[in-house]
C-alpha cells in the first residue's frame, strides 16, 4: 500500500477534495465508446481502453494540481462485481485482475500527480449488486458483505486507500458492505442516490439512512456522501443544523435535474449548466459543514468540476 500519511485521507483533515465526473456518461455521450451494462471497467482489457481511462483520470489530477487540491481517485470498478461481470462474460479470475487493473491504474495517476499540496487518496469504488436507481436484488445485511467481500478484498489486497460505495438505494447493502469494509480493516465510504424528493428510493429519508448504517454497522463508516442526485432534489431534504448532516462529506450530483426514471429512458445527455451547478454546490455547502469533495455525477464532466472549484474553492484554505 502507498505509504501515505492517514492524516491526509478525507475523513481525517480539512484539506479540500475533488474528484471527477461522470465516467460513464463522458465515454459513452462525449467519446462515443460502447459501454456494455454501463460497465467502464471493460475497457481495462485492451491497451486503447486503459488509455482512455487513463487520459480521463489524468485530466482531473491536473485539475486538482493546479488547484493546490486533494484528489480522490475513484477506481472505475462500480460495475465489477460478480453480477454483472458474469453478464459480461467474466470468469472469476477475469474479475480479480479487473480489479487489479483498475488499481495499478489509479497507482499511477498518484505517482505522476500527487505533491505535498495534492495528496492523491486511491478509492476502491463499489456499485449496487443490482440496479442503481432502484433498490431491486434486495440483500440482508449479512447477504451483502458475504457479497461484497470478494471485491473489496481485492481491492484492498490492491492498494486502495478506502473503499466507497455508490448510488447506494436501501439501507441493507449500505450495512452489509460496512461491516465487510471493517472486517477486513479499510475505510468504508456510503454514498446514498436520492430521487427528486431527496429521499431514498425506498422513501427513506437520508436522515433515517446515515442513522440507521451509522446505528446498525459494525464500525461506522468513515463519511457519507450523495451521488446521483441533482442540487435541486437535496435543498429540501437538509434541514438546518441536523447533527447528521456532519457526517456528510461528500457530494457527486447529477448535472440534469431530471429523475432516475427519465434519466434511464433519456436518449440524449442533458449536460445543465456548468455554472450553475457550481453555484448550486455553493449553496449546498451552506446547510453541510463538512463538505469538502467535490465532483459530479451523471452528465458531469471537466467542465461542471472545474466550475465547482472556481465556486468553492477559491484557495486551498477557503473551504476550511
Amino acid at each position: 500500500m502507498h505509504p501515505m500519511k492517514t492524516s491526509l485521507l478525507p475523513h481525517l483533515t480539512d484539506r479540500p477534495f475533488i474528484t471527477d465526473g461522470g465516467l460513464e456518461t463522458t465515454l459513452i455521450f462525449h467519446q462515443k465508446i460502447e459501454l456494455p451494462c454501463f460497465a467502464s471497467f471493460h475497457l481495462l482489457k485492451t491497451p486503447d481502453g486503459e488509455a482512455i481511462l487513463r487520459d480521463y483520470y489524468r485530466a482531473y489530477a491536473q485539475l486538482a494540481r493546479e488547484h493546490s487540491v486533494g484528489f480522490v481517485a475513484e477506481s472505475p470498478t462500480w460495475r465489477a462485481n460478480s453480477d454483472w461481470a458474469e453478464k459480461l462474460g467474466y470468469s472469476g479470475a477475469a474479475l480479480i485482475e479487473a480489479n487489479r487493473a483498475a488499481m495499478r491504474l489509479m497507482h499511477e495517476v498518484r505517482a505522476e500527480f500527487e505533491t505535498p499540496e495534492t495528496p492523491v487518496v486511491i478509492s476502491g469504488n463499489l456499485g449496487p449488486r443490482g440496479d442503481g436507481y432502484q433498490p431491486s436484488a434486495r440483500m440482508t445485511a449479512r447477504e451483502a458483505a458475504d457479497y461484497h467481500a470478494p471485491q473489496i478484498r481485492t481491492l484492498r489486497d490492491a492498494g486502495a486507500d478506502l473503499i466507497a460505495a455508490f448510488t447506494m438505494n436501501y439501507v441493507e447493502e449500505a450495512i452489509g458492505i460496512a461491516n465487510a469494509a471493517a472486517a477486513l480493516e479499510i475505510p468504508a465510504v456510503i454514498s446514498f442516490t436520492t430521487e427528486t424528493d431527496g429521499k431514498l428510493p425506498t422513501g427513506q429519508t437520508l436522515g433515517e439512512a446515515i442513522a440507521a448504517v451509522d446505528a446498525t454497522a459494525t464500525e461506522a463508516p468513515a463519511y457519507y456522501m450523495i451521488n446521483c442526485a441533482h442540487p435541486t432534489h437535496l435543498r429540501d431534504a437538509l434541514p438546518d443544523g441536523a447533527p447528521w448532516l456532519q457526517r456528510i462529506r461528500g457530494l457527486r450530483a447529477n448535472a440534469s435535474c431530471r429523475s432516475h426514471a427519465e434519466l434511464d429512458e433519456s436518449p440524449d445527455l442533458d449536460a445543465g449548466n456548468p455554472d450553475e451547478l457550481g453555484e448550486q454546490y455553493r449553496q449546498l455547502r451552506r446547510k453541510l459543514p463538512n463538505l469538502h469533495i467535490l465532483g459530479g455525477c451523471c452528465g458531469t464532466d471537466l467542465r461542471h468540476v472545474e466550475a465547482m472549484c472556481h465556486s468553492c474553492l477559491a484557495s486551498a484554505e477557503a473551504l476550511a
